[in-house]
Parts: structure tokens; sequence; C-alpha cells
């Protein structure tokens, strides 16, 4: 499958990269969407499956629905409402919305030890 993930900022495509291959491009919005840089995103995507991973807020919602008119076959990913943002969103909830958009494959899953490190630190 070859994919590609739009957020709106830097920050959320850091956070993303945790937790996934580098296979897959992540691009950003960098917030509101001129002519150019859909044009731009729409060239850099090409033939690839779109999932769009926006923040659960107005502005988030109002990008999804700009990007949706370039992308009507887009999958689309949510984080949480609570969440601050996807930047904010614990890792285990994004591999879980990974998953669901069917990208198993290109999930860098947390090693067993490192959970039980990161338990014990608590």
């Amino acid at each position: 499958m070859h994919v590609a993930i739009i957020v709106e900022g830097k920050n959320d495509k850091k956070r993303l990269s945790r937790v996934l291959s580098e296979e897959i491009p992540i691009y950003c919005t960098f917030g509101t969407l001129s002519s150019d840089r859909i044009e731009t995103l729409r060239k850099a995507v090409g033939s690839r499956q779109v999932v769009l991973f926006t923040d659960n807020d107005p502005s988030g919602r109002r990008i999804r629905g700009m990007l949706y008119d370039v992308f009507p076959d887009a999958i689309h990913i949510y984080t949480r409402r609570g969440y601050k943002g996807v930047e904010g969103t614990p890792e285990e909830y994004l591999i879980e919305q990974l998953e669901k958009a069917g990208l198993e494959a290109y999930i860098l899953y947390p090693s067993p030890t490192s959970i039980w490190l990161n338990n014990d630190q608590l």
C-alpha cells in the first residue's frame, strides 16, 4: 500500500514519526491552506492513498473539509476530544488509529522492555 499522511503542523508530524516507519511520508498543511499549498500537497502525494489526521477542533475540521475536496477518497483518522491535538495524543492511541487505517506493517511498535521501563519510572 502506497500511503501518505497529511497532518496540520510539524509537531504533529514529529509525533507520528515516532510510531511510523520512514516509508510513509508525512506532509504538513502548516495551518491555513492556500490554493498554492493545496497544489503542492496534491503534487507531493501523487498517486498515493491519502490518510488525513487532523486535530479534533474547529481548525482541524476546516482543514479536513478543504482537503476532502482535493482527496475525496482519503482515509480519515481522528484523535480523541480532550487530547491536545495530534501532537498531544498518547502513542498508544496513535497506534490504534493507524491500525484502523490498515497501516500495521508500517507501525513502529514499542518493545515490551520499553513499556516496562516507562511504567517503572512512573
